[in-house]
């Protein structure tokens, strides 16, 4: 039986999580499912890239207040939004915590029987109101699912939930193979020299930036072409005090002309940003699971990450640099070592066998599972 499944992401913009509802969606229409991904616009420019499924874009209005009444108002706008969506759907699943608050009161008023959320990872906030709001995310779904095992046990542990653990997939567009645009995007972008050390999230604490900093500021020390590429950024929280510290000591290590920050990259563009890297930095402090990591395997880079879960319920020493994430020394050496040829080609060569073991159709036929359990 075909299902309509309504698929609700916080952004339009390239976010881990986000990035793994559209290429779920994807697999799902790939096996005969209807499914529609409903996401939170907040200047009108709709999806980061093109798709061949359905997509809604609900429209975000500017917010002049603080955090708490940030997501207060992101959920009330998916609340009134479906209020008003005549379509009915079979499942409706929730991939984080401002749409799984929406679907509960959803659920209250009638509109909906059930619903599903996948816990990607669980923030340690600072607000009471951002508190309550995670804790219904997490309570209120008639199921939770999870990309990794760390975050499973933690929601049992923490939470007394048993969820579902599902997995996350790499797409094919990902790969060593040249196409002819690296140099523009090259040019486009200034990327020279060498080596080229990539990371994709922004600059964030999570991601651990201002560590990734230090570490790189000892490797030009010895060698003084490398360049640093810090992509991506879009984010529903600010930052803004902690890129400014970044910045600021950026400067203190005259080092603003070897860091490229191109931003969100177009999605057309990442294949070949991969590719024109030597390396992949990744020391983040909390990841869902990671999924610039299995990009960057699948795009033949030695990858240096941090050796702890969820990274190393898939990468071994074997696989990957793996280090102490608040060990800059550390991180520097890595970065230096990762960048051997024969250490280089090791690891990349071990990787290989990672990808094949994740794809999004495999994802999709652990989620159908699921969804027809809950339409019995």
């Amino acid at each position: 039986m075909s299902l309509k499944i309504a698929l609700l992401t916080y952004s339009t913009k390239p976010r881990g999580s986000v990035i793994h509802t559209l290429e779920l969606a994807q697999a799902l229409f790939e096996l005969g499912h209807d499914p529609c991904v409903f996401a939170l616009d907040k200047d009108g420019q709709g999806f980061h890239r093109q798709v061949n499924f359905t997509t809604c874009a609900v429209p975000a209005q500017p917010c002049n207040g603080g955090i708490d009444q940030l997501i207060h108002q992101r959920i009330e706008e998916f609340v009134q939004f479906f209020k008003h969506h005549k379509t009915h759907y079979d499942i409706y699943h929730a991939q984080d915590c401002l749409s799984a608050n929406a679907l509960a009161q959803l659920k209250l008023s009638g509109q909906l029987s059930h619903f599903v959320r996948t816990v990607h990872h669980i923030e340690a906030f600072n607000s009471p109101y951002l508190q309550d709001c995670q804790r219904k995310s997490i309570y209120q779904p008639d199921r939770c699912l999870c990309v990794s095992k760390v975050w499973q046990t933690a929601l049992k542990a923490d939470y007394g939930i048993e969820a579902h653990r599902v997995t996350n997939g790499v797409s094919d567009r990902f790969s060593p193979t040249l196409d002819a645009s690296e140099p523009k995007l090259a040019q486009a972008y200034g990327i020279h020299g060498y080596p080229i050390y990539l990371t994709v999230g922004g600059i964030e604490p999570r991601k651990n930036s201002i560590n990734l900093l230090k570490a790189f500021y000892q490797v030009q020390q010895k060698q003084p072409d490398a360049k640093l590429v810090i992509a991506g950024g879009a984010t529903l929280f600010d930052y803004q005090d902690y890129r400014k510290d970044f910045i600021s000591l950026a400067k203190t290590y005259c080092l603003e002309n070897a860091l490229i920050l191109p931003g969100v990259v177009p999605d057309d563009d990442l294949p070949a940003l991969y590719r024109l890297a030597d390396a992949f930095v990744f020391p983040s402090i909390k990841e869902g699971w990671g999924l610039v990591v299995l990009e960057a395997i699948a795009s033949h880079l030695p990858v240096l990450t941090s050796n702890q879960p969820p990274f190393t319920e898939f990468l071994s020493q074997q696989s990957a640099c793996l280090v102490d994430p608040l060990n800059v020394d550390a991180i520097a050496q890595a970065m230096l070592k990762i960048i051997e040829p024969n250490v280089a080609q090791s690891l990349i060569d071990n990787a290989r066998l990672v990808t094949k073991q994740y794809s999004w159709e495999a994802s999709a036929k652990q989620h159908l599972e699921l969804y027809y359990s809950l339409n019995r």
